[in-house]
């Protein structure tokens, strides 16, 4: 395919509320969009990096960078037949996965459109609906957490995560679990504790955990597996995978039991297939995490949530849990039973309010494969 233009757009969007997590508060979101214009067709893409480079080393003002003077100028000198083609592409530029995701997801998407199917189906999708759960930020007091878990039960959520840190963990689960002891509930600390609090990480076993996820290092294997042989639950790793490799070093060293897969943590589409499979084959089951993306980045997680090995409910959850008003229509709902249906339109399957996404644009640039030529 001919790339014509790459469009970058960084959006400020304001949260429906305040989420905490172990690192930190988000209130706003800067979120960058890629539009890749390519023979009449367009591609979107977001990248799923935070303000600060808090959860992974990229940020959004790192991206934006990396994208501009390096990976933009390489894709748009290049005539990609497929998105598994970026990988190829990008190779000089180590790391900076995030914001390789941003451009190989449009891509992806604008090869799904030239196929006529929806990108569910591109990628080897096999659902009709996925199951979604939501996570859950630190509150100010529990009683608040307590009445935000009984308005997502009521609108069908299928499973129930709780971000935690040191002070902000048993007294949760406990309080909850006597509330609601049937529900399917696991807990994400993103790194917050250390090989020291062993014991205490032992006492999460009563809650009856679906998973600990992430509890040690961001970058950790080892240590992870010493953790898992002393605990009944199962630890899911998060930011530790980065790549399939990643995937089969910690499934080998059986540092964890589930993998959470993210797009942009991955470097997208490609990595994110071939992680999956490596799981699949050795019986791990995987589900796809949140980055409080927009429309755009949620429909991304949405198609890749398709696949066969997602059997856990992810993070994918309605628009309005996030934003008043998202950048796509259809705005992205769930059913009662908590589900998702899985559009069967050419390419994402959700259309990008191009007016909103405009008005809401703080900075844009453009890449044109003929200036580069020049």
């Amino acid at each position: 395919m001919r790339i014509d233009a790459i469009i970058l757009r960084e959006l400020h969007l304001p949260l429906v509320r305040p989420f905490e997590t172990s690192f930190g508060v988000t209130r706003n979101r800067r979120i960058l969009l890629a539009e890749i214009r390519s023979e009449g067709l367009i591609g979107w893409g977001e990248c799923t990096a935070g303000e600060h480079p808090f959860f992974s080393a990229e940020s959004t003002d790192s991206a934006w960078a990396a994208i501009i003077n390096e990976l933009g100028p390489m894709l748009a000198s290049e005539a990609p037949e497929h998105g598994g083609e970026c990988q190829r592409i990008f190779r000089q530029v180590r790391g900076n996965r995030m914001a390789k995701a941003t451009l190989e997801n449009a891509i992806w998407d604008i090869e799904a459109q030239r196929g006529g199917i929806s990108l569910s189906r591109l990628i080897g999708g096999v659902r009709d609906v996925i199951p979604c759960g939501v996570s859950l930020g630190i509150q100010p007091a529990i009683p608040e957490l307590l009445a935000i878990i009984e308005k997502e039960l009521a609108a069908g959520y299928q499973r129930i995560k709780l971000k935690c840190k040191p002070g902000w963990d048993v007294e949760v689960f406990e309080r909850v679990r006597n509330r609601w002891p049937g529900i399917t509930l696991s807990c994400d600390a993103n790194s917050a504790y250390r090989l020291r609090d062993a014991d205490h990480l032992v006492s999460f076993d009563a809650f009856d955990l679906l998973m600990i996820e992430q509890p040690l290092w961001h970058d950790d294997f080892y240590y992870h597996s010493m953790l898992q042989k002393r605990l009944q639950t199962p630890i899911c790793l998060d930011e530790s995978i980065r790549n399939r490799r990643d995937a089969l070093a910690s499934i080998e060293m059986e540092s964890c039991k589930i993998i959470n897969i993210k797009l942009g943590r991955v470097g997208g589409f490609s990595e994110a297939i071939a992680v999956h499979n490596a799981a699949q084959e050795r019986g791990i089951p995987v589900w796809c995490g949140g980055m409080l993306e927009s429309g755009v980045g949620r429909s991304h997680n949405i198609a890749l949530s398709t696949l066969e090995n997602f059997t856990l409910p992810g993070d994918v959850s309605a628009s309005a849990r996030y934003w008043r008003e998202d950048i796509v229509e259809p705005e992205i709902t769930v059913s009662p039973a908590g589900e998702i249906a899985i559009p069967d339109a050419p390419g994402r399957g959700y259309e990008v309010r191009t007016g909103l996404v405009e008005r809401l644009t703080v900075r844009k640039e453009t890449i044109r494969a003929l200036e580069l030529v020049g």
